[in-house]
Formats: structure tokens, C-alpha cells, sequence
């Protein structure tokens, strides 16, 4: 009798939507579209307002209006809005919004800008999102949510080139 174990491998996969260099990964873009077919095609009843170019950055109004619930009544069969999860959103929001210098530090009144820290709270969204696909939940919910997570990323992504911009600046003055 032989005692050979079969052979185990698993497989890494890197789900981040940017590169080192702050770039987005052409995964991530197919990946993103995929889930908005897939969203668009589980709620037929459920109508997104047409966007044109891109969303502006996350600010505190916009994260307070995307807040605010927007239908009446849902239907008996789907699950209705939280309160509780839309101020769970809305605090994960605000806290990545406020490392990426949306809101001052209290003791300096300087922007804080943390582009680590902002990535993991929108990395928590993203797990979150990705663990509500299974439509558990209300549909103003999961806008609120996507409108909030793709409104983030936007931001991050704008401060980390900038930050990126003004680090090749800085290195360019050095003599």
C-alpha cells in the first residue's frame, strides 16, 4: 500500500482594483461590469438613473445623501431598507472619506490623508457588497451601497495619483 497524499495546490488570485503604480487592473473594470449586468439582470424592476462620465469624489454631503432612503414602500417579497445597515454604510463611508482628507484632523485642522487605511475601509465595502449579491438585500440598500463604494474608489484613486504626482515631484527637486 502506497501512502502518497494527492496533490494539494491552491491558487492565488489578486482581487485588488489597483495596481502598485495606483492604476486600475483591466480585471477589475470587466469584473465590476460583470457584477452591474448580473445586478441589472437580477432586479429588471429596479431602475439605476443614467450616469454620464464620472462620479465626483466622495464628500461628506454626497455620503449623507446617499444616505437618505430614497423609495417609499417595498413590494412584500423583497426585504425592506435598514436603518441599521444604512448608518453602517454611512459610518464605514465616512471614516474612509475623512483618510482621504475629505474631513480636517480636530487637532491640527489639517486634511488627514491615510491611503492604506481608506483601502481597508473600502475593502470592507467591497466584502460586504460581495457578500449582499445574493439579493438579501432591500434594493435602496444595495444602491446606497454601490453608490457609496464606487464613489470611494473614485476618490482613492484620484488621491493616489496625486499623492503619486507629488512624491515624482518632490523626488525631481532633490539635487
Amino acid at each position: 500500500m502506497s501512502d502518497q497524499k494527492p496533490d494539494e495546490t491552491f491558487r492565488v488570485v489578486d482581487r485588488r482594483m489597483f495596481t502598485p503604480e495606483g492604476e486600475v487592473r483591466d480585471e477589475a473594470v470587466r469584473e465590476e461590469k460583470r457584477r452591474e449586468e448580473e445586478t441589472k439582470a437580477a432586479s429588471p424592476t429596479t431602475t439605476a438613473p443614467a450616469k454620464s462620465g464620472a462620479q465626483p469624489p466622495a464628500t461628506p454631503e454626497r455620503i449623507a445623501e446617499a444616505a437618505k432612503p430614497a423609495a417609499p414602500e417595498p413590494p412584500a417579497d423583497e426585504p425592506k431598507p435598514s436603518r441599521g445597515f444604512q448608518m453602517l454604510i454611512n459610518f464605514i463611508a465616512q471614516n474612509a472619506a475623512m483618510l482621504l482628507g475629505a474631513y480636517p484632523d480636530p487637532r491640527t485642522g489639517q486634511p488627514m490623508l491615510d491611503l492604506e487605511g481608506a483601502r481597508e475601509m473600502i475593502d470592507m465595502l467591497d466584502a460586504l457588497l460581495e457578500a449582499t449579491r445574493g439579493g438579501n438585500l432591500a434594493p435602496d440598500d444595495q444602491r446606497l451601497l454601490l453608490d457609496v463604494v464606487g464613489s470611494l474608489k473614485l476618490s482613492y484613486m484620484e488621491m493616489t495619483k496625486a499623492a503619486a504626482k507629488a512624491m515624482q515631484e518632490k523626488a525631481k527637486a532633490r539635487p
